[in-house]
Formats: structure tokens, C-alpha cells, sequence
């Protein structure tokens, strides 16, 4: 059995378009960055405690295989995770206003067995924003609870002016990598079934 150790509802429904049935597993991980240690490897860990915390909770279950992920957008070294007010995300879009960040995924999937895990960085590029263009997307609501205080899947796309690597990546969960990772633990994601219109 397959559990998501997330309950974001944009891996969930990155994890359905594989065709994939499973479990949620509800946890509250501290995300803290240590002192000194790397972006990436700060991404990775975050990623790696959510799969094997996920993995206690469901260690009765025979066959268990839990998935835990974490994306964070990062410029300049610095982690830019999900802001704390409008004030803090209206701060972060002006940073990250007409330059080019990195958004890194990192998924890592466990069992009582094994462990795998994959890391991916896509290069996002945003336009010149303006005063304007922050609030309005302010008041959308869109911004909070997104790492970065944007989500690439809704009106901040419009901000994009280039991206290099993975779209789902960006929006919180590799497809293609995660694929890969679940193959290895003999979890096959399936074809989307085609269902014929009258």
C-alpha cells in the first residue's frame, strides 16, 4: 500500500494523474534550515524526515510504502518557504521580481526494506513585477501557504517569463522522478484511462 505523507492537496493530485490509489498520513514536521547546511541538502532531509515519520505511523501496515516531499524556491542561497503574513510574501515576490530563482523538489520514498530518493532543480524566471501586479495577486489569496509565496499552477504562471526543468516539479511533486522512484518499489503507475464519449 502506497501513503503520501503530505496533505497538500496539489501532491495528492500530482500523485493521481500516475493512476496511483493510497493513503494519506497527516504530519507536522519542523522545517527548519540548519546553520550552515545547504539548500539542497536542507531540501532533501525535510523530505527524507517526512517519508520515515511517515513510515512509523504506518509500520503495521504490511507492504507499506510512504512518500514524503518537500519543495522550497531558493535565491541566493537563501530558502524562501512559505511567508508568514502578507507583509513577508509581498516581500519575497518583490525579491524574486525579474530574476531567475530555483525551485528544488526533492522526493524520497520508503519501506520498511529501503529508501530511494531523487532531487530536482528547475530554474524559474520572473518578469519585472510591480506594486500593482503584488497586490493583486495579494488579494487573490494564492500566495500563503506556498513556498516562495506563489504557486505556479494558478494566476502567479502569468509571472513566468521562462522555466527550465520540471513544471510538476515546481508545483510540488516531480511526476516523472517520483514515477521512476515508485518503480523501484514494484509500484507501477498506470496509464490514464481513456474514457470514450457517446
Amino acid at each position: 500500500m502506497l501513503y503520501l505523507a503530505s496533505q497538500s492537496p496539489r501532491r495528492a493530485e500530482l500523485l493521481t494523474r500516475l493512476g496511483l490509489s493510497f493513503g494519506r498520513i497527516d504530519l507536522d514536521i519542523p522545517e527548519h534550515r540548519q546553520p550552515g547546511e545547504p539548500a539542497t541538502e536542507y531540501v532533501r532531509r525535510v523530505a527524507r524526515e517526512k517519508a520515515g515519520a511517515g513510515l512509523l505511523k504506518v509500520m503495521g501496515s504490511p507492504g507499506a510504502v510512504v512518500l514524503g516531499a518537500d519543495t522550497e524556491v531558493i535565491l541566493d542561497d537563501e530558502v524562501f518557504g512559505k511567508p508568514l503574513d502578507a507583509a513577508d510574501a509581498a516581500a519575497m515576490l518583490r525579491r524574486l521580481s525579474g530574476r531567475t530563482h530555483q525551485a528544488v523538489s526533492a522526493v524520497s520514498v520508503v519501506s520498511a526494506a529501503r529508501e530511494a530518493q531523487a532531487l530536482v532543480v528547475t530554474d524559474v524566471s520572473f518578469a519585472e513585477l510591480d506594486e500593482d501586479d503584488i497586490a493583486a495577486y495579494l488579494a487573490s489569496g494564492e500566495a500563503m501557504g506556498k513556498a516562495g509565496a506563489y504557486g505556479i499552477q494558478g494566476r502567479a504562471e502569468q509571472f513566468v517569463t521562462r522555466l527550465a526543468g520540471s513544471y510538476s516539479a515546481v508545483m510540488g511533486l516531480p511526476l516523472h522522478e517520483t514515477a521512476k522512484l515508485l518503480r523501484e518499489f514494484d509500484i507501477h503507475p498506470s496509464a490514464p484511462v481513456a474514457i470514450a464519449s457517446a
